[in-house]
């Protein structure tokens, strides 16, 4: 399953890539380089997340649901601070947008994350 959830996030991260770097061209205004480093930067904390939770799941149901929430948590203080220093540094020309879709990254990788552990979790089960 460790395999299959690389391959997932690989996916995700470069279609993502591919959809900022045409964003970049045809709307200019968007900051692509913040939106670039959220993205390897979810994607590294995903990966991160997965390990912490794949060693919480043998046996223990509990652990299993404390692993994603913690993991969940995890990624969501890092996005939000990330977020904070995006807005301190371009306080001047801050463009809202950017920062809906920084948002929108979080929530791509925290949905195919979670999909992907509810799989890994029932198949365990059984």
């Amino acid at each position: 399953m460790r395999r299959q959830f690389v391959v997932a996030m690989i996916i995700v991260l470069l279609v993502l890539d591919v959809s900022f770097r045409v964003l970049k061209i045809y709307a200019s205004e968007f900051h692509t380089s913040a939106l670039q480093i959220a993205n390897i930067l979810m994607a590294l904390l995903s990966m991160a997340a997965y390990a912490l939770v794949n060693n919480r799941k043998v046996g223990n149901p509990q652990a299993f649901v404390r692993g994603v929430m913690s993991a969940s948590l995890l990624k969501l203080m890092v996005c939000m601070f990330a977020m904070l220093g995006y807005v301190v540094v371009n306080r001047s020309t801050i463009h809202k947008p950017t920062v809906f879709l920084l948002m929108g990254v979080y929530a791509v990788y925290s949905a195919v994350e979670t999909i992907i552990l509810s799989r890994t979790a029932k198949k365990t089960e059984q």
